[in-house]
């Protein structure tokens, strides 16, 4: 005997408890916006504690849904005991290879919200992207690139490929920026230069150690000395504006004590009257 698997589910739907169920999402839809909306205005506010706020909105924003689904399924399904057994191997013969996906991105989004390996507000890199995580939700993560983008990734991608964190929960983070000069400049002067614009930034937070990697590589096809300078910025959400007055700093302070950057061409450093003058190199006979 054949058995109507839709006719046995349809018998344990309460019809009068639809337009309930329909109405608990959609409260639940809108208090999730509401939660949303007062974190992101609670962290601009309270700029310490913004990491925080939205770490515990991630947490409050799952109970919620799940609040809300819960009740929804109570209200549409009488809960006897053969119409779980009957909705449960409806769903599991139906759909469950079909959400093979999708349920391996729920349980990995739960294994992340616990295990922590980054959190919201932190700048990570990832396949290729780096940005900051906006959300962390049951079925994705949302990270927003530095120009803006907003990136979709299944949760179930971070359990499988390695994922950087530069702050890990933390406001400040340590930024690197090169610089490149000549091998026949000084030395003393450029790194002055550097130190200096590290320190007298308004973004760098100089409470936390940092320094001047100084080495000889090879830079476009040329020998150069690398100034790496390396500093803590005081917000995540500065970053770019850190790298960006800094670098404006030592570029005039390179400018003003007439440190060059490197050249393909040979500097005739004995003619005073004019140190900046450039000269081909000789073609050997």
């Amino acid at each position: 005997m054949e058995m109507d698997v839709g006719g046995d589910v349809l018998q344990f739907v309460r019809v009068a408890g639809i337009i309930p169920a329909l109405l608990s999402l959609l409260i639940t839809a809108i208090a999730v916006s509401f939660i949303s909306n007062a974190a992101d205005q609670l962290g601009d506010r309270f700029t310490e504690r913004r990491l925080t706020v939205h770490q515990a909105t991630t947490m409050l924003r799952f109970f919620v849904w799940f609040s809300g689904i819960l009740i929804a399924v109570l209200f549409a399904f009488n809960l006897s005991k053969e119409a779980w057994l009957a909705v449960g191997g409806t769903i599991a013969v139906s759909v469950g290879f079909a959400m093979k996906d999708l349920t391996a991105s729920l349980v990995a989004g739960i294994i992340i919200l616990f295990d922590r390996p980054f959190q919201v507000g932190d700048r990570v890199s990832f396949a290729g992207y780096y940005g900051e995580i906006s959300r962390i939700g049951l079925r994705s993560v949302r990270l927003v690139t530095l120009d803006d983008n907003q990136i979709t990734i299944p949760s179930n991608k971070f359990l499988t490929e390695a994922v950087s964190s530069g702050n890990s929960g933390a406001l400040d983070m340590l930024v690197q920026i090169d610089f490149f000069i000549g091998i026949d400049q000084d030395l003393n002067e450029a790194r002055t230069v550097v130190r200096d614009a590290l320190i007298t930034s308004r973004y760098s937070y100089i409470d936390k150690p940092w320094t001047i990697v100084v080495s000889q590589v090879v830079h476009q096809n040329y020998f150069a000395i690398r100034l790496r300078a390396k500093v803590y910025v005081l917000d995540v959400k500065y970053e770019k504006a850190l790298e960006t007055d800094v670098t404006e700093r030592a570029l005039a302070g390179f400018r003003d004590r007439g440190v060059l950057p490197p050249a393909v061409l040979h500097r005739d450093i004995g003619r005073r009257s004019s140190p900046h003058t450039l000269q081909p190199v000789e073609a050997a006979e």
